[in-house]
């Protein structure tokens, strides 16, 4: 599958600033910030879709697991856009899929993917608890556009 293909899936992005601090010896982007990309891209998810006040002091939800796949390196130079969306919902998880790409002359370019797996938190009881129904509506609304757009 080429990368336009892969990012036909994807209706949201970030555009990510790559700062001078996340360069390493080697002129790349150090792996551990792409981490934090999918951070900055999932937030904004969070805040556009979700379109919901939270109060992250009670609820929330924490990063159970990511995993990511490294296909070219990342360099001051590029200019970089984070594709997101969530691919899953469970009872009290849900996945949310992540594309970095580098916008050239001729479309988008690949760079790396992951996955995270992301668990519902009362911090409060300190337990698991569902995902918001209204996360589900709104993303699920979303997201399926997609396929009416394709």
């Amino acid at each position: 599958m080429n990368t336009q293909e892969l990012l036909s899936g994807y209706r949201f992005k970030t555009p990510i600033q790559v700062r001078f601090k996340d360069v390493d010896k080697q002129g790349h982007v150090n792996n551990a910030n792409h981490l934090t990309y999918f951070e900055i891209s999932r937030t904004d998810y969070f805040k556009e879709i979700f379109r919901k006040t939270n109060d992250w002091d009670k609820t929330g939800m924490i990063l159970a697991h990511t995993e990511i796949t490294y296909k070219l390196p990342i360099t001051l130079e590029d200019t970089i856009v984070c594709f997101t969306r969530v691919s899953r919902f469970g009872d009290k998880s849900f996945d949310m899929e992540n594309v970095l790409a580098a916008k050239t002359a001729e479309g988008y370019e690949l760079r790396a993917y992951g996955k995270s797996v992301l668990v519902c938190m009362d911090y409060v009881k300190k337990q698991t608890v569902s995902v918001p129904a209204e996360w589900i509506r709104a993303s699920n609304a979303f997201e399926a556009a997609v396929f009416k757009d394709n």
